[in-house]
């Protein structure tokens, strides 16, 4: 665990970053590689883990009020929990459409199984293995 190495002082706490770092990384990254394609959103799991990095959108869209971001390319989510409305494991792709994080024609799927499984043969024929 990352605490008990800090106490050991084999790590530098300054190595690690905070979820604030992380998303300015984000929005950064978001808008220059957004600015002449869109990018699409690939969710394993759920949860407040896996759903931290597509708020990127929102909060440039409402916090930061600038315009011409692109939303999400497209959202594709794999998940073996139930989908149901306000769940954070399972919320269904439409639900990202009330909270501003996919547009209302965003192409949107969602897989239920096991990732473990599942994420492997996805990946190997989107990459023509």
């Amino acid at each position: 665990m990352d605490g008990a190495h800090v106490i050991e002082k084999d790590i530098n706490v300054g190595i690690l970053k905070v979820g604030i770092e992380y998303m300015t990384f984000l929005a950064d990254w978001y808008t220059d590689n957004t600015k002449d394609c869109t990018i699409g959103f690939f969710q394993i799991g759920g949860g407040i883990a896996g759903d931290f990095p597509i708020c990127v959108v929102p909060m440039l869209h409402q916090d930061l009020q600038r315009h011409g971001v692109p939303f999400w390319g497209y959202f594709c989510q794999i998940s073996d929990s139930t989908t149901s409305y306000g769940s954070y494991s399972g919320a269904v792709p439409n639900e990202k459409i009330t909270w501003g994080k996919l547009y209302t024609d965003t192409p949107r799927f969602i897989v239920e199984s096991d990732a473990t499984i599942v994420a492997p043969l996805m990946f190997a024929y989107i990459l023509g293995w």
